[in-house]
């Protein structure tokens, strides 16, 4: 089992559904929520000499204010190593736009994309790939 799930989105009805289906399937045994990639990289800073409060996976939205998805990656990658290695990103995004799915597919962190609202079936799929690797 997953031990942390970073969610990073700024529209709380989608971290709403996202966080009950990831409890409901017994997916992670903890998630936390950001509203921000801003949060979401202070809160990984913040927890940088704590190994346990590093997430094994973020969901993360494209399309946010501020700073969107493909920024919070370009900052991820200034973190600390052990930080990157640790944690996988998966994109959880409403935007079907090919050319948002090619541009960060292609980013190192990013492991898979999955088109909003996350489901059952989409952890599962996840499960499997990770098991895989």
């Amino acid at each position: 089992m997953i031990d942390l799930v970073l969610l990073i989105d700024d529209n709380d009805t989608d971290n709403f559904i996202s966080r009950r289906v990831i409890e409901l399937t017994e997916f992670a045994q903890r998630v936390v929520v950001k509203s921000s990639g801003q949060q979401a990289l202070d809160y990984l800073q913040e927890h940088a000499q704590s190994p346990n409060d590093i997430p094994d996976l973020i969901f993360l939205d494209i399309n946010m204010p501020i700073m969107d998805g493909f920024m919070f990656l370009y900052e991820f990658e200034t973190l600390p190593t052990d930080i990157q290695e640790k944690s996988r990103v998966i994109i959880l995004s409403s935007s079907e736009d090919r050319r948002d799915v090619d541009k960060i597919i292609t980013n190192k962190a990013v492991i898979k994309y999955i088109t909003k609202p996350l489901t059952q079936d989409d952890l599962e799929a996840v499960r499997q790939d990770l098991q895989s690797q």
